[in-house]
């Protein structure tokens, strides 16, 4: 069962979404619902211009309270637990041109 489910549609998105220092990987999920840090989720998100859904299981390492400073929206930060090494390869693979970026991303 899908615990949540994120479209990140644009390479800003992902980019604002992806939480490289969290290892082994990590992503933000805007998310207005309440969740506790360890919470175990299964997520299912689609990469811009991709056609099919991809899931994985994580745990809540993350929280952005509504109203968080620096105007980030509200969310949480999930550590990736299943099939890391190819979720981690297809986000980095689509941000390789942005990862060095100084854009301010939706944790920190």
């Amino acid at each position: 069962m899908v615990d949540l489910v994120v479209n990140y549609d644009t390479l800003h998105k992902l980019y604002r979404a992806y939480m490289p220092f969290i290892k082994p990987a990590g992503l933000f999920v805007a998310t207005t619902e309440s969740h506790f840090l360890g919470q175990e989720l299964t997520i299912a998100y689609r990469l811009p211009n991709a056609t099919q859904t991809n899931e994985f299981k994580g745990s809540v390492v993350w929280i952005n309270p509504l109203g968080a400073s620096g105007g980030r929206p509200a969310g949480i930060g999930v550590k990736i637990k299943t099939d890391v090494e190819s979720h981690k390869h297809h986000i980095e693979k689509l941000l390789s041109s942005e990862l060095a970026s100084s854009d301010l991303t939706c944790t920190m």
